[in-house]
């Protein structure tokens, strides 16, 4: 049984271990990326007739510039008959293309797309990735494309790339340059694409692959370092998009949300029972203050009633001597003067406070400081006028709390009014989730749902990298909202935030990156 136990708790750690590993690899990711992946084509044209040369993979780095291999587009120098073109994953149709950087000793050359064509840029890792790392290889194998009995038509026409998975594997490098040994499998044509790393970022460009004698060996492939891709940029003059955060899905992100929010209603509950403990306690103490000032109150009075009493006794006595003086008859001051001493006295037992006045008594004791409080934050303009989270602030990036793949990591101002309003122009929607905004631009295949909570001071980006026919959908419902100005009032913004919905309902359930911000008065 015990035995038993141990194995079963073994498995238990490897399936959470796995699962954490799994957790990383976004297919999303790997999609976005792969919509900046194009295939290379050359073409041999006469004027009149035109024919397929040869076929490779290559990535957009900037808008109109394609990595490749240099053994793809060799057959370019020294033949002017040739004609390079760029087929994009996604679109209607290619862009003919230049070669402007060849570098046959590392296997690397730049094309520019010509005639006005743009591609989504890819970003690049800058780091060295760990040994036995998950990668990702995207490209256009030349057998999927036979087996799918493609012409020579389907091939410059634009198709989805095709992606395989596999492992970094030892570290180990050829000797004619630096290179990574992976075995997520290629094909000919993939030859120019990118190694991707689980978040979609490129660590290499794939090259070529082991030869097996007897057809019975494993395969094992060959990769680019970045080491190398980053050089040859730097001699084209080509400043790339890097990012160098650690990979995190977000998957890893809930969860550590959920643990924090966990924590901090922890903490909450926690401080929430302290708080009361010390009310109960200074309770306590007011109770024992208005009990010793009740009493007091209580002895005091029944030491003047006694006293008005005997007061009240001795006139009446004084009266009665002074009567038999003359001969029973008393005189009105002594009436009048024992008869006010012995209302008084009653007057004084019963005004004294009651025993149940104690608790009435300790609350008051326990409000007065705070009213104070509220009277002079009232008094005071700048205290008066001081909204948490709004005003002019900057917002700093949390990395623990954030995802980011391809965007740039910039600390962020921003001016937030109560009533949703950023940055003076921009009017955010109001809704259950709080204060968003939903970005659609034109010239970037991307969706960013911008929000801000004004209560813990927090503005967070999702970004959704998502393909051309939701970026299409997203951006005519875009075109369908009447976004009101800044100050139009609280029913213009539930109704904004409601209509923004609309868009919201195209996007994955997940983004492909979220970064939060930490905000702070900017002064």
């Amino acid at each position: 049984m015990r035995v038993a136990r141990q194995i079963t708790t073994f498995l238990a750690i490897l399936l959470a271990a796995l699962a954490g590993t799994a957790a990383l690899a976004d297919p999303a990711d790997i999609s976005a990326a792969s919509r900046s992946v194009v295939r290379v084509v050359i073409i041999e044209s006469d004027g009149d007739r035109a024919r397929l040369i040869t076929h490779g993979t290559g990535f957009a780095v900037t808008p109109n510039l394609i990595v490749t291999n240099a053994h793809v587009v060799d057959e370019l120098r020294g033949d002017d008959s040739l004609i390079a073109g760029v087929v994009p994953a996604e679109g209607r149709n290619g862009y003919p293309a230049k070669l402007i950087a060849y570098s046959p000793g590392n296997d690397l050359a730049l094309l520019r797309i010509e005639g006005g064509g743009s591609i989504t840029p890819i970003t690049l890792f800058p780091a060295a990735p760990g040994d036995g790392a998950e990668v990702y290889a995207v490209g256009y194998p030349g057998n999927v494309d036979l087996a799918q009995g493609l012409s020579m038509a389907d091939l410059v026409m634009p198709q989805e790339a095709v992606k395989t998975r596999g492992y970094l594997s030892g570290g180990r490098s050829s000797r004619s340059f630096d290179t990574l040994l992976h075995t997520a499998p290629l094909g000919s044509g993939n030859s120019g694409g990118p190694l991707l790393d689980s978040c979609g970022r490129v660590i290499g460009v794939n090259s070529f692959g082991t030869i097996s004698d007897n057809g019975t060996d494993s395969s094992f492939f060959f990769a680019i370092s970045m080491r190398e891709l980053a050089a040859f940029l730097r001699k084209a003059n080509v400043e790339v998009r890097t990012s160098g955060l650690p990979c995190r899905s977000i998957a890893d992100l809930n969860r550590a949300e959920a643990e924090r929010a966990a924590g901090e209603g922890a903490r909450l509950a926690a401080a929430n029972a302290a708080r009361a403990e010390a009310a109960e306690r200074a309770l306590d103490a007011a109770r024992r203050e208005a009990e010793i000032a009740v009493l007091s109150e209580r002895d005091n009075g029944l030491a003047l009633a006694a006293l008005l009493l005997v007061g009240a006794l001795a006139a009446g006595g004084w009266g009665m001597v002074q009567a038999s003086k003359r001969r029973g008859r008393f005189q009105r001051k002594h009436v009048v003067g024992a008869v006010a001493l012995l209302a008084s006295a009653v007057i004084v037992w019963f005004l004294r406070p009651p025993l149940t006045s104690i608790e009435s008594r300790a609350r008051e004791l326990m409000e007065t400081p705070a009213q104070g409080a509220s009277s002079a934050a009232a008094d005071s303009p700048t205290l008066a006028a001081a909204k948490p989270g709004t005003g002019r602030l900057i917002c700093v990036l949390d990395p623990q709390r954030s995802r980011v793949t391809v965007s740039d990591i910039t600390d962020v101002p921003i001016e937030w009014t109560e009533s949703g309003c950023m940055n003076g122009k921009t009017q955010y929607g109001a809704a259950q989730d709080g204060w968003s905004r939903i970005l659609v631009p034109n010239g970037e295949e991307a969706v960013s749902v911008n929000s801000y909570d004004p209560a813990t001071q927090t503005y967070t980006v999702e970004r959704f990298l998502v393909d051309l026919e939701t970026m299409t959908a997203a951006r005519a419902e875009r075109a369908k909202l009447n976004a009101p100005a800044c100050g139009a009032g609280e029913e213009a913004a539930r109704q904004f935030g409601q209509n923004q919905q609309a868009i919201k309902a195209l996007l994955p359930p997940e983004p492909n990156e979220r970064m939060r911000y930490n905000c702070q008065s900017a002064g």
